[in-house]
């Protein structure tokens, strides 16, 4: 089987590469791999995020996701021959007033009925970990099997590991899917010319319900949030682990990297395709990032960002087989794609190779939408 996956971020590229492991054959195409979501986004890795606190079915898809993480980047790393960024070194949680505290007191309850190993901080005990926080901490909590990984180095491993794999990696935009006899066989692509495929997989977030050749309805709308996010350096790591800062309801990542980075995020902006740095977006980030991190104002300044999170319109990741045979969708990850990238790619290849979903995937049809508005 011969699989053409549409849109080259790290979704799109860790599908082909465990497409690729699995026996198929795969080709990637987008005009510039790794360049936008994936290459904008932090790379946090925590226990759990506030979007999959309330939302059984991708709670229990996240959590498969986390525990796939330490195998596919070992995996990746030996199939690659390079690092791919993963560090599993904690992640605290610190608060910053009384009532940001008792939230974080419900969080622990919670990660601990997941039976995720969750610790109870002392305002002390964070600063004993990290030293350069806001002496007003009250408390936390940390989480010594979670960490982040570094966005850029993984997709770069991914790429790495495609080739070495003998998967293909063409850099062109798509403009359309084709079909033949109602069924999807390939794409044209801009340059002109076609990639003829036994599958179609479309990964392009954001942009993947805009490209030409699909039926009304077959793939849901998957609108764009804008994210703005900083990226700050000093010679040697300013903080050592992944910390999410709580002041006054308000939060704040900081994810360090090794090499001295220091990686601010994130706003949540419902503007469409505006994808502008703006003062009071680089102003709102500083001022959450030093109520945590006062001495950040000193290191140097080295990046500002955006990215489109794809969203679907229920907020859901959109996996599966569309009303067009052979036509896949691979998209709709919003805020967490990083983080469900190795249970969504583990689920494509699946179905690719047995034509159904885990039962963990199931929730995520595209078929659910179609169900909506029958």
């Amino acid at each position: 089987m011969h699989v053409v996956i549409v849109g080259g971020g790290v979704i799109g590229l860790a599908a082909a590469w465990r497409a690729l492991r699995a026996g198929l054959t795969a080709t990637v195409i987008d005009p510039a791999p790794a360049s936008k979501a994936s290459h904008v986004s932090a790379g946090m890795l925590p226990p759990v995020t506030e979007q999959v606190h309330d939302r059984g079915p991708l709670l229990r898809f996240y959590l498969d996701s986390r525990d796939r993480y330490p195998s596919f980047v070992a995996e990746l790393e030996d199939d690659a021959g390079r690092p791919a960024g993963y560090r599993r070194d904690g992640v605290l949680d610190a608060a910053f007033d009384g009532a940001d505290l008792a939230e974080l007191h419900r969080l622990r309850d919670f990660q601990i009925s997941l039976g995720i190993r969750t610790e109870t901080l002392a305002a002390r005990d964070c600063l004993d970990l990290e030293p350069r926080l806001a002496p007003s901490v009250q408390g936390g909590l940390f989480a010594p099997d979670d960490g982040s990984v570094d966005p850029r180095r993984l997709t770069a491993a991914l790429i790495g590991a495609v080739r070495r794999r003998g998967g293909d990696l063409v850099t062109d935009a798509v403009t359309g899917v084709v079909t033949a006899g109602g069924r999807a066989t390939g794409v044209r692509l801009r340059s002109g010319g076609t990639v003829s495929g036994d599958r179609v997989v479309l990964a392009a977030g954001c942009w993947t319900h805009r490209l030409g050749g699909l039926p009304p309805g077959a793939v849901p709308e998957i609108r764009p949030v804008k994210g703005q996010i900083l990226r700050l350096r000093s010679d040697l790591p300013f903080l050592t682990r992944t910390t999410r800062g709580v002041v006054a309801g308000t939060s704040v990542y900081l994810v360090p990297r090794l090499d001295g980075e220091l990686v601010i995020g994130a706003t949540y902006e419902d503007v469409g395709d505006d994808t502008a740095v703006t003062a009071g977006g680089v102003q709102d980030l500083l001022g959450r990032a030093t109520a945590v991190l006062p001495g950040a104002t000193a290191l140097e300044f080295a990046e500002a960002s955006t990215g489109q999170r794809p969203a679907a319109p229920d907020g859901l990741p959109v996996l599966g087989e569309t009303a067009v045979p052979g036509l896949l969708l691979c998209t709709g990850h919003f805020r967490i794609g990083v983080q469900l990238t190795p249970a969504t790619a583990d689920a494509l290849v699946a179905l690719l190779t047995t034509g159904e979903l885990p039962e963990s995937a199931e929730p995520f049809s595209p078929s659910r939408f179609a169900t909506a508005t029958a």
